[in-house]
Order: structure tokens, then C-alpha cells, then sequence
């Protein structure tokens, strides 16, 4: 007996599933519920199997036919469609896990206890605005150099250039990571050196020469405005950290007894040491009347348990008449980079240290906070004294 539709319309649901065969061991089973399944039963080493073509009437008697004719041809071919089908899952599953963006989410959470919460922030809003749309969804092994560069170029074509450098150094990492943990043969990222649009590159202002330091200098020393951002304002060339660092620095991290100051780099998340010269722990002494009672030793003016504002060391220059394009916050380390060079004669790779750079020795490991930290005692004092001379 062999099935028509007519007769597979007719087959009404039972109180027990009903098989109604064709020919070739398919058949379609009328379950209780009414659902009408495509079934194919055959032998394979011996052992009987089955395997399921869908329901009708979603596949029809002719399409389950043919889906049947090529499974015998397998099975002719020593190919058992069921182990196959179980493979094809398997490997399915794989590419569902191996996506884009379930790796590029898997690799930012390693670095949630390296990287700050802004940047990791800025970095997840890169990730799901620039390159998910893109190729999010589509598995990692399969994403070519020219699928991300047709992504960077769009970008270019808005002009954020130097998005799209960012987000090609994200695609590297991301890849890089894919490579580490098994789930992709290469990197396409590295091919596309050159590519894009060169960034037009825009230094931080700062001021560098001797005379131009000792003229900055004397606007600080006759700075009259907050007293918490006076001190901020003659601390910040004596230690030279970054201006987040400075305007969130914290009582507990300071020693003034064994004169230094430790805490964590905010681009690194790695235990930083600042020695302090005599100059920088009589200003921090300064500040105490002002800031005990808060854990910032340069507390906002509007509440004691807030740091002080972003930009108040920078709106302090700008009303002592330093303009922009002349210095900012973040031009107090390569002025102290430059004059510790050229004019004291220290060695590059101790200021490297003190900038809290990663400086590494001849074999590529990483030195440790402590490094050179009797030279760094020695260089900051130097510094601080060269600084009040030129006062």
C-alpha cells in the first residue's frame, strides 16, 4: 500500500499514535493530539533507527519522499543519517555558542576586574553600536578581513576615523581571544594594516621648556581661588600622575609618615607607588584641616563624599590665563617626562616607571611596582627641588 493526500487528509487522531505507511520504510504517524509526523524507519549495521522528516502538512508526501530517496542513498554510501543529523546539532550548537558577540561579551568580562567601569563601559557601547549590527550574530570562524573592514569603512564614512582604529584594535583583541581559547585557526584582524585612514594625530598640550615652566609655576604660586584646588593645582607637576588619579586621591593610600603614595593606575587596575618629596607631603599636610573627615584628599566643594570636579584643575589654568592649546591637566607628566630627560639627565626607564608605564627588561617581563624605587625617591625629590627653584 502506498499513501496519496487524499488519504492523508482523511486520517483522523485515535486514543494510541497511528502509523500509516507508504513505501520504503517511510510512513506518517497520526498522533493523539492530531499532529500528523513524517517518519523514516530503516536498518543501519544491523540495528533498526528512525529518524523524523517533519510534520505535514508543512512537508508533503512528495517532498517526504524525496527527503527519503537521499537518505537511502547515504545509507547506500555507509553514511548513518542519524549519527549525521546528531553531528550536524552538535556542530550547530557550536556555532550558536561561537558567535561574535558571545565571545567579544565573554572576553570584556575578563576584564572586569583589570579595566576601569568607563572604559569597560565605553568599550561594551563601541562593541554594540559599531561591530554587533555588523556581525554580531554570525560565527567567528566565519568572519572575513573584508567582513570587518567593510564595517571600519562605514564608520570612516562618518568621520570617526579614530573610532575606527578603536574599533579594529577591539576586533584584534576579541580574535585574539577566540585564537587562545580554541575557537577560531587564525587572526584576519593583522591583515588589515594599512587600511584604514591614517589618525591625524593631536598631542595633549603642554608646556616643556625650562622658562616656560618656571613662568607656569609663578601663576600657581599667586592662584587664589578654592584652597582645595590651590593644593590640587601645586601637587599635580610635583607627582605628575594622571588628572583622574590626582582629583581622586584617597587619605588611605597615603603614607606621610614613610612619605608615598600607593594606589591603583586607573588604565591598568596595578598597584602604583608615588614617592613623595618633602614639597608634596607639606602640601598634602596642608590639606588635612581642609579633608580629614573625607576619604578624597581633594573633596568637592558641594559634598566631602565626592572627589573634586572633573575639570577644576583645568579651569584653574585657564582663569591664570594658560590657554588651552598651551597646557592642560594631562600635560603636567610630559612636562615632568621631558625636563627629567633632558635637563636632570635622569634615565628614561626610571621616569617610564614613575609615569607608571609598562616598562619591560631585556627578556619582555613586566617590572614590578618596587623597581628602581630607591632611584624614583631620589629623582622625585630631584624634581620637586629643581620645580621650587625655578619658582
Amino acid at each position: 500500500m502506498t499513501l496519496n493526500n487524499t488519504a492523508i487528509k482523511s486520517f483522523k487522531a485515535k486514543s494510541k499514535p497511528t502509523k500509516y505507511f507508504d513505501e520504503k520504510g517511510l510512513y506518517i504517524l497520526v498522533n493523539p493530539n492530531g499532529k500528523k509526523w513524517w517518519r523514516f524507519k530503516y536498518r543501519f549495521n544491523g540495528k533498526e533507527k528512525l529518524i523524523s522528516l517533519g510534520i505535514y502538512p508543512n512537508i508533503g508526501l512528495a517532498e517526504a519522499r524525496e527527503s527519503r530517496d537521499e537518505l537511502r542513498k547515504k545509507i547506500a554510501n555507509k553514511i548513518d543519517p542519524s549519527l549525521e543529523r546528531k553531528k550536524e546539532k552538535v556542530t550547530q550548537k557550536a556555532n550558536n555558542e561561537n558567535t561574535f558577540e558571545l565571545i567579544a561579551m565573554e572576553w570584556l568580562g575578563k576584564k572586569k576586574n583589570i579595566w576601569t567601569t568607563n572604559h569597560l563601559k565605553r568599550t561594551a557601547s563601541r562593541l554594540r553600536r559599531d561591530i554587533f549590527p555588523s556581525f554580531g550574530k554570525i560565527t567567528i570562524s566565519e568572519i572575513t578581513a573584508h567582513d570587518i573592514l567593510s564595517t571600519l569603512q562605514k564608520i570612516e564614512q562618518r568621520g570617526a576615523i579614530e573610532t575606527a582604529h578603536r574599533i579594529l584594535n577591539i576586533c584584534n583583541q576579541v580574535f585574539r581571544y577566540a585564537f587562545q581559547t580554541l575557537r577560531v585557526k587564525s587572526n584576519p584582524c593583522p591583515d588589515l594594516k594599512g587600511a584604514l585612514t591614517p589618525v591625524a594625530k593631536n598631542h595633549l598640550s603642554a608646556i616643556t621648556s625650562p622658562d616656560e615652566v618656571s613662568n607656569l609655576l609663578k601663576l600657581i604660586n599667586n592662584y587664589h581661588g578654592n584652597h582645595t584646588v590651590k593644593c590640587a593645582l601645586e601637587l599635580a607637576p610635583l607627582v605628575f600622575v594622571r588628572p583622574g588619579e590626582l582629583r581622586t586621591a584617597k587619605w588611605k593610600d597615603i603614607d606621610l609618615g614613610k612619605s608615598e603614595w600607593r594606589y591603583l593606575v586607573s588604565k591598568t587596575k596595578t598597584e602604583h607607588i608615588v614617592p613623595l618629596a618633602t614639597q608634596s607631603v607639606s602640601i598634602l599636610k596642608e590639606m588635612l584641616p581642609y579633608s580629614q573627615s573625607s576619604e578624597y584628599v581633594f573633596p568637592n566643594s558641594r559634598s566631602m563624599k565626592k572627589p573634586m570636579s572633573e575639570n577644576a584643575v583645568l579651569c584653574a589654568l585657564r582663569s591664570l590665563g594658560v590657554p588651552k592649546d598651551k597646557m592642560t591637566g594631562h600635560g603636567f607628566r610630559a612636562m615632568a617626562r621631558t625636563i627629567l630627560d633632558e635637563v636632570l639627565g635622569f634615565r628614561p626607564d626610571i621616569i617610564e616607571h614613575q609615569l607608571a608605564h609598562t616598562v619591560r627588561d631585556p627578556l619582555g617581563r613586566a617590572y614590578n611596582r618596587t623597581t628602581f624605587l630607591k632611584e624614583r625617591k631620589q629623582m622625585m625629590q630631584t624634581w620637586a627641588d629643581w620645580l621650587e627653584k625655578n619658582r
